[in-house]
């Protein structure tokens, strides 16, 4: 399928968005003050270790200490039991100390609140190639299914690193796939450089202090965004298409020619549609071509997908409507996972089938569309509840948590309280308040609430009102207070009014 890349620049942010046969696949934002914090190496200190927990929280400068857990510590980790039968984890306080200095790296930006997870299992991408500096391995890309394939890599790989007079660990990424010996060799020579520098600005630096920073938004995605399929780099501003274009000449020159600066007087993004696609990504629902839809939510601990047929009647019987909503809603749900950014466990709650066969192509059909998501999935089967799991790594925040905040008049609830619930809110805080000061002196109530609160108090339950104001022995009057939320209200005490005679 045709594939395309749009990169929208100006000096606030950078967006880049990403198409396949016109529908947009993947979106990224990054303001001016920078995208995504993974990949980048910090020259940490340990502030605090966690027994119980078996991590560390490690100062890299960032607002928050990131979390080091003992699994994510280069090096040997497990004690071999007396005659090698069993291993038992090793305690983290046999690895590292508190005010220890080390370097490690961003495997997950920080995201609602938390500190980034942080790895001492370095990793540094190129086109073609991925160092580990602190391992001997050669790896090959699960992508990359030829087996001769991937022994070609192999091979050629253990050659340009015993040429090179190199001890450090490669993996070749999906890109390599039929890769030259040339273009291999660029690469690890290219990454070689990189991490000599890391070495020698981590030997003139305090810690903490960030040693490597993964490249722009605009060049990053370029260098893993880009394969066969995709005919076109569309980049609307001059000096980033001549920087783009520079690193495209050099590493990937084949893509030179499809590399084409946009100056049309329309947008980018709307020229192509994206805006509006960006609109629609941070609603709950996502319609369906054939009338049914999906209700999409995202919560702290998972992300949870309601399969509906809505208005999708079919032409058959019941479980084929179903069937067939539930086939088009498996091929849609995997982009909109992608074009939302949503990482975690995702629970999806597909229509009950009866039939077995449909269940299994339903299945089909969901990891189909999943295997052009390059982030790692794992797709597990109908529960006994008929529910589908599965889980998508997640690095960065999602859409909406990079462009939303929790509504400031529902407080991240989703919901505001009617103004029927809230006069009789303020009917049993006035009945309880007057409980209490039946002995006191006479003092009368006023009302500050929303405008819609005022308007029912003076309408639907102004008899209410009344007979309120009869039944504790006090007039009650009424206030528009607009600084006041859905919800909202205040109950005062006020002096009685002097009534003339």
């Amino acid at each position: 399928m045709a594939e395309e890349l749009l990169i929208t620049v100006s000096e606030f942010e950078t967006r880049v968005a990403k198409l396949a046969g016109g529908a947009v696949q993947e979106v990224h934002l990054a303001p001016a003050s920078g995208y995504s914090l993974t990949g980048n190496i910090y020259l940490g200190r340990v502030e605090r270790i966690i027994q119980g927990m078996q991590a560390a929280f490690v100062d890299v400068g960032l607002e928050r200490p990131g979390f080091l857990h003992v699994r994510d510590i280069e090096g040997p980790r497990l004690i071999q039991a007396d005659g090698g039968e069993a291993a038992a984890p090793m305690d983290i306080r046999q690895l590292l100390h508190e005010g220890q200095k080390l370097m490690v790296q961003v495997a997950k930006d920080p995201i609602s609140g938390k500190g980034a997870r942080l790895t001492t299992q370095l990793a540094i991408a190129s086109r073609y190639m991925v160092l580990m500096p602190f391992t001997d391995h050669i790896g090959i890309s699960q992508r990359i299914e030829d087996d001769s394939e991937r022994e070609r890599l192999r091979t050629l790989i253990d050659e340009v690193r015993r040429d090179q007079s190199i001890g450090m660990g490669f993996i070749a990424r999906t890109a390599a796939e039929g890769a030259d010996r040339e273009a291999l060799d660029l690469d690890v020579r290219v990454l070689t450089r990189i991490w000599d520098r890391v070495l020698e600005k981590k030997a003139g630096a305090g810690a903490p202090a960030m040693v490597y920073e993964e490249l722009p938004l605009h060049i990053r995605v370029v260098r893993d965004l880009t394969d066969p399929d995709v005919e076109s780099i569309r980049i609307d501003d001059l000096d980033t298409y001549r920087r783009v274009r520079r690193f495209v000449d050099e590493f990937i020159p084949e893509f030179s020619s499809r590399m084409i600066h946009y100056d049309e007087a329309r947008p980018l993004f709307q020229r192509f549609g994206v805006e509006d696609e960006i609109t629609r990504a941070l609603e709950r629902k996502v319609n369906l071509k054939s009338g049914g839809h999906l209700v999409i939510e995202q919560t702290e601990a998972m992300i949870t997908i309601d399969v509906n047929t809505g208005g999708y009647l079919g032409s058959k019987s019941l479980e084929e409507t179903v069937f067939r909503t539930n086939l088009e809603a498996a091929a849609v749900i995997p982009r909109q996972l992608r074009l939302r950014n949503l990482g975690g466990i995702i629970v999806i709650d597909f229509i009950d089938m009866e039939d077995e066969e449909h269940r299994r192509q339903v299945l089909r059909a969901l990891e189909k569309a999943a295997e052009a998501d390059a982030t790692r999935i794992r797709i597990e089967g109908f529960s006994s509840l008929g529910l589908v799991q599965m889980s998508r790594k997640r690095t960065r925040e999602s859409l909406i948590q990079q462009v939303c905040e929790p509504c400031s008049q529902c407080g991240g609830l989703g919901y505001v309280k009617t103004p029927e619930s809230t006069c009789l809110e303020v009917f049993r805080a006035i009945l309880d308040d007057a409980r209490v000061r039946c002995d006191g002196p006479r003092q009368d109530y006023l009302i500050r609430a929303t405008p819609e609160v005022v308007d029912r108090l003076l309408d639907e339950d102004a008899e209410p009102l009344k007979r309120l104001s009869e039944k504790i022995g006090r007039d009650i009057s009424i206030q528009v207070e607009p600084s006041c939320l859905p919800g909202d209200f205040d109950v005062v005490l006020v002096q009685p009014m002097r009534h003339s005679n």
